[in-house]
């Protein structure tokens, strides 16, 4: 087994459309070791269906930001101990010895709540970004997404957070990005 200064933890966040989900699986697919793959759409397709549009779990309202149309998601208390309990499998994994490779949208404080439970594990914040067209296009292309989140999400998904690597999924393309990931932290 593994020491805990041992494990790896890459944490891979940005807005919605933006790759993070392909940059994981390719991530998992070329490392020399296995990473598990946690996602936050995983926890999320959890919660009972009653609860998307509810108060009480996501409820979603379109706006417009900057004069386009733009979708704002409010999150209640079931959302909230969701995702709180997915930090807290994240810290249960790593504690069991494995790697992770985890792709989160951090719209708050919760790189706190990271940075204090994986603090005796080699944890790496991993920001990942594109222009907004782009998101927006991914968005269409996708079709599983309501359209206009990634437009709310780009302003503030990487706010307060110091990365030890940011990339433009665009630019550097999703393959591209995890052989980065991978030859920068040696996985």
């Amino acid at each position: 087994m593994m020491t805990r200064a041992e494990t790896t933890i890459v944490l891979l966040n940005g807005p919605g459309s933006v790759g993070k989900s392909s940059i994981a699986r390719a991530l998992q697919a070329i490392a020399r070791r296995p990473m598990l793959h946690v996602a936050m759409d995983s926890f999320l397709d959890m919660i009972p269906e009653r609860y998307l549009g509810h108060p009480e779990g996501l409820v979603f309202k379109s706006v417009l930001k900057d004069g386009y149309p733009a979708t704002e998601i409010t999150s209640g208390p079931v959302v909230a101990r969701t995702l709180h309990g997915m930090r807290g499998a994240v810290a249960a994994l790593a504690y069991a010895g494995n790697d992770l490779v985890v792709d989160d949208v951090l719209l708050g404080n919760e790189i706190s709540e990271y940075n204090e439970i994986l603090a005796p594990y080699r944890f790496l914040k991993v920001g990942i970004t594109a222009p907004v067209e782009v998101l927006e296009q991914r968005e269409r292309d996708r079709g599983d997404r309501e359209s206009g989140l990634a437009r709310t999400q780009v302003d503030i998904v990487h706010r307060g957070i110091e990365y030890d690597l940011m990339i433009d999924s665009e630019q550097t393309g999703l393959e591209d990005c995890a052989r980065l990931i991978c030859e920068k932290f040696d996985l």
